[in-house]
């Protein structure tokens, strides 16, 4: 393992998903998953590829956003779309993107897109 990548990762993941997503994420690593959680997600997803510093991590979120909507990946986006109002993507922005990513998968992707949304703003609120 490359620990200055992943000590650079952690750091970022803790900042775009917050320190308690990913303390939960270390509390259900196991001996199976430890090497998947610990090598391709924080030291190569998060310390390889968000902390390089070329992108900010609000253009990150807003690709990711696309990206795993067009793949259909419901929890990542979830998970990412919380990560973006992180990185100080407004509301306003948002409705955008989604609107967007409807134009480019397809309106049955932007009712499922518009409905993570509207459910993790209204949690945001209370």
């Amino acid at each position: 393992m490359n620990k200055e990548k992943y000590e650079s990762g952690l750091a970022v993941r803790k900042k775009v998903l917050g320190d308690e997503y990913v303390q939960r994420a270390f509390e259900n690593m196991d001996d199976f998953s430890r090497e998947f959680q610990e090598q391709f997600v924080t030291e190569y997803g998060w310390g390889s590829t968000w902390a390089r510093g070329i992108l900010k991590n609000r253009e990150r979120s807003i690709l990711n956003l696309g990206m795993l909507a067009g793949l259909g990946r419901l929890t990542e986006f979830e998970t990412h779309f919380r990560g973006a109002l992180n990185n100080g993507i407004t509301e306003d922005e948002i409705k955008e993107i989604l609107l967007q990513i409807t134009a480019y998968c397809g309106v049955p992707m932007g009712m499922e897109v518009f409905r993570v949304a509207r459910r993790v703003l209204k949690e945001k609120k209370e």
